[in-house]
């Protein structure tokens, strides 16, 4: 287990089953608990449980046993959590502050909770004072009763200012509404938000711009990757923006961030279900992102929320290979060339053809790179069998037919990072303001990396090949409290 053919090796995955939306993020006592949606003994959609991992580091999972199962309300769907440090619920006891699980239960008798027949979806309240390892349902659940349609995906945030729990939830279509309570357990409606081209799972948090505290932003997120920018008061959200697209792949859904991070650590961290992946023959469905840490950057487009994989990720950098000023020029693909020259392929590319082609069979990768185009048409990366393929003139990439645009900096440079898995690809471009997630299965595992030149010759300024250790622990640390 944890080493199957198909398993991610440093984005987390169940032990078994279907896995979606990240939940419940929060920091406790030296740990990030993440729950996420999960259907034990299922390997499709249904009967959904919060699942349960813990990490130190963001980057080392534990998955602990299921933390809330459905019961007469139905089953258990998206939510967020809380640290109720004041103890406004009066839920503390033992010693510990209480977690506090806000999530959606409803949608029994039909597939999915709006269907005919199913019943209502409201929001209830669990919590545990035990650093997350059990959960108690509140007695006086639920604590929203039903507004209309699906309303569901509930995402709490303190909002120090005005002293109240703030609550995100999800309506209908592309409609939202904010709710305020005292103590987690009554809630009154304070106002109505559209987001255009998203829907479902909200998020709701405050950044400074360029880093400066002085001058923030808050930010509505939905689940498609799509934000707004605005203010709020503690009871209106207003609008700056118009709705705007952050994830730009095929595959990243559902982010959320977590909450109770330390003062002095001072991240918004996010994570985000990689949806439509395939696994086959695997015990389990489904995969995470690697968590990002998100900033808000003044372009000349004007304010935007840039994504740039956490800090953390340095601990799985197992050996580097760097090149400088290396040039690219236009010549055969590596399949071709193995045919042409048989084995030993790898030694002629560079000297015959300028192609650059790393000296590795590694499966997981970081790369950062910082490219010259040049007089070049395109050019790419060749992962595990497929085509990274970037259109100079339309400063575009393309990856799997997905198309989307990745901009170069002031001096003609494309500055990039790639997160490479067994079954993912993640790309970063621009000091984070392009982020795109994928899915995969490779198509060629003896076919590492290659990089390539089209129509002219390119400069690599610089590139690292970080090949990456797994995050699994050994096999005795991966069960247990």
């Amino acid at each position: 287990m944890y080493d199957e053919l198909h398993r991610p090796q440093f984005h987390f995955s169940p032990r078994h089953s279907w896995m979606n939306d990240p939940n419940g993020l929060v920091w406790y006592r030296g740990e990030y608990h993440l729950f996420f949606q999960h259907t034990p003994g299922f390997m499709n959609h249904a009967a959904n449980s919060w699942g349960h991992a813990v990490s130190a580091d963001l980057v080392h999972w534990r998955e602990l046993d299921t933390a809330i199962a459905p019961n007469e309300y139905g089953f258990i769907w998206s939510g967020s959590a809380v640290v109720d440090t004041d103890d406004s619920a009066g839920f503390t006891g033992g010693g510990e502050r209480a977690l506090v699980a806000v999530y959606t239960t409803g949608g029994f008798g039909a597939p999915r909770p709006n269907q005919p027949g199913a019943t209502p979806c409201v929001q209830a309240l669990a919590y545990s004072t035990d650093r997350g390892r059990t959960f108690r349902r509140y007695s006086g659940n639920p604590v929203l009763g039903h507004v209309r349609a699906e309303n569901r995906d509930p995402k709490v945030i303190r909002h120090a200012a005005t002293g109240q729990w703030i609550m995100a939830l999800f309506l209908d279509g592309n409609d939202f509404a904010l709710y305020g309570s005292p103590d987690l357990k009554r809630w009154r409606h304070l106002c109505a938000l559209e987001v255009a081209d998203t829907g479902e799972c909200p998020d709701l948090f405050e950044l400074p711009v360029d880093g400066d505290p002085g001058d923030t932003r808050w930010v509505f997120w939905g689940a498609a990757g799509v934000y707004r920018l605005g203010s709020f008061d503690g009871t209106t959200f207003t609008p700056e923006t118009p709705a705007l697209r952050c994830e730009l792949g095929a595959n990243g859904y559902a982010a959320q961030t977590w909450s109770d991070v330390p003062t002095e650590d001072g991240r918004r961290i996010q994570i985000s279900w990689m949806r439509n992946g395939h696994f086959p023959a695997m015990p389990f469905n489904g995969q995470m992102s690697f968590p990002v840490e998100l900033t808000l950057r003044t372009t000349p487009q004007g304010l935007r929320l840039c994504r740039q994989p956490v800090k953390e990720l340095e601990l799985l950098h197992r050996r580097t290979l760097r090149w400088q000023e290396h040039r690219l020029s236009p010549g055969p693909n590596r399949h071709d060339l193995y045919h042409v020259h048989g084995p030993g392929w790898q030694s002629r590319i560079a000297t015959e053809y300028r192609n650059l082609a790393p000296d590795t069979t590694w499966d997981l990768f970081h790369v950062e790179a910082v490219i010259d185009p040049g007089d070049a048409a395109a050019f790419g990366i060749g992962v595990r069998g497929h085509d990274l393929r970037y259109d100079v003139a339309a400063a575009r990439f393309t990856w799997l037919g997905h198309p989307f645009p990745a901009p170069r900096d002031g001096d003609g440079c494309l500055r990039l990072q790639l997160l490479v898995d067994r079954t993912s690809l993640e790309l970063f471009a621009a000091a984070g303001l392009v982020s795109a997630s994928f899915c995969f299965l490779p198509a060629a595992c003896d076919m590492p990396l290659e990089l390539y030149a089209e129509g002219g010759s390119v400069r690599l300024v610089s590139l690292a090949i970080h090949e990456l250790n797994s995050a699994w622990p050994p096999a005795a640390a991966r069960t247990g409290g």
